[in-house]
């Protein structure tokens, strides 16, 4: 039952993958001419917006940042899922644990597309792909004995790292985006880079979703509390790809804008490095020799 589990479980993996990379391909290769109008929101705020592609009615800026984000999920994302899943079939607790960081990444992303994004022709992709992403991972989680994760890690496992990791993480993400919330409950549409937008949703997302789990992932990591294990595997992956991700975006809107953001670049760049390693480490620290899960029906 364990084994059948498992291969369910990874077939449902590879189809989430391949449908995550149609749907990226499309977002990177029909994203329009780069034609843009010019527009004044509601609230007065002046911006340019796409006329044509799958972007279309999306502030330029964002239909650019898109496409690297797009790109990221396109030719990282989508071939690490696949080459876990098979991993996943055979039950290896490593595999299970990188496809989850990856389908964390997966969640975020595509629930972000959904309720960012003008409505456009990939949302019904985006409204499937995110549950699907998180089903994906809960019933990974499923399979764990989380209470044995202690037994399944070597000395080598990278508390101190992960735990630093994770809280600066957090605390950078605070610092960014409550500035911005403040500037644009003054009044600063354009400093708080609305761009067209009735909210703040990519903030929304990140001081309700990332940044609880970075403070988590830092304290029970730190404690060697056996959910730690599962959040630091999960939360170092998806800081590779998120943090690949930023970095993805700020290049293609450097190739639109002819303007490169060097402080955001240069930070994320740092912390896409020091994430991989992180991920690295812990992945290496994982004893696949001890057989411990408990397997779902």
């Amino acid at each position: 039952m364990a084994a059948r589990n498992h291969t369910w479980l990874a077939a449902l993996c590879v189809v989430i993958a391949l449908g995550a990379g149609v749907t990226a391909a499309i977002g990177v290769f029909a994203r329009g001419s780069g034609a843009t109008e010019h527009a004044t929101s509601i609230r007065g705020e002046e911006f340019e917006y796409a006329t044509d592609g799958v972007y279309a009615y999306n502030a330029e800026r964002v239909v650019a940042e898109g496409v690297g984000w797009d790109a990221l999920t396109l030719f990282v994302a989508v071939p690490v899922l696949l080459i876990a899943s098979p991993f996943v079939a055979r039950g290896s607790l490593r595999g299970r644990l990188l496809a989850a960081g990856i389908l964390g990444y997966l969640v975020y992303q595509y629930l972000m597309y959904a309720v960012f994004w003008a409505l456009g022709p990939l949302f019904p992709a985006f409204i499937v792909l995110y549950p699907l992403s998180f089903i994906a991972l809960l019933w990974i989680v499923t399979t764990i004995d989380v209470y044995s994760l202690p037994a399944r890690f070597s000395e080598s496992f990278p508390r101190r790292s992960m735990a630093i990791f994770s809280g600066v993480m957090g605390l950078q993400l605070v610092a960014m985006w409550v500035p911005r919330i403040a500037t644009g409950l003054s009044g600063d549409l354009a400093g708080a880079g609305l761009m067209g937008t009735p909210t703040l949703a990519v903030q929304a997302l990140d001081l309700g979703i990332i940044v609880p789990l970075a403070f988590a992932t830092a304290v029970f990591a730190w404690q060697r509390k056996p959910v730690g294990y599962l959040l630091a595997a999960v939360f170092s992956v998806k800081g590779v790809t998120m943090s690949g991700a930023i970095v993805a975006m700020l290049v293609s809107a450097w190739i639109v804008e002819g303007k490169l953001d060097a402080a955001p670049f240069a930070l994320f760049s740092a912390a896409t490095l020091i994430a991989g390693t992180i991920a690295v480490l812990v992945m290496r620290s994982v004893r696949e020799d001890t057989v411990s899960t408990r397997a779902v029906a």
